[in-house]
């Protein structure tokens, strides 16, 4: 088993920042893609980004480029997303996920495809 805490959310007016935080905990860290979802009011999950197990590889959603960045710190076993410019329309609650994989250059864009799961954290962004 894999267990995951998330933290950093918040409320944060239009085009200010955010960092979030996922602790990983109970296997080992590196074994994993890392993954950022989100979830909105009435809205199905969603990805925003994901990482490879050694962070050589990232994606992110097209409403995202550009404003948020994955990043991932071994040492801590903490996924980081850090956000900018947030607008109104990234309010939700986001999840991080963990997806064990035997190929370090893996990525996993689908919720379907993560194995563990987070309880989430809200970020709210005022207009």
């Amino acid at each position: 088993q894999v267990q995951l805490v998330e933290s950093g959310g918040g409320l944060v007016q239009t085009g200010g920042s955010l960092r979030l935080s996922c602790a990983a905990s109970g296997r080992t860290f590196s074994d994993y893609v890392m993954g950022w979802f989100r979830q909105a009011p009435g809205k199905e999950r969603e990805f925003v980004a994901a990482i490879s197990r050694f962070g050589g590889r990232t994606n992110l959603a097209v409403s995202v480029k550009g404003r948020f960045t994955i990043s991932r710190d071994s040492n801590k076993n903490t996924v980081y997303l850090q956000m900018n410019s947030l607008k109104p329309e990234d309010t939700a609650v986001y999840y991080c996920a963990a997806k064990y994989s035997p190929n370090i250059s893996h990525l996993a864009e689908t919720v379907y495809e993560y194995d563990y799961w987070g309880q989430g954290t809200q970020v709210t962004v005022s207009s």
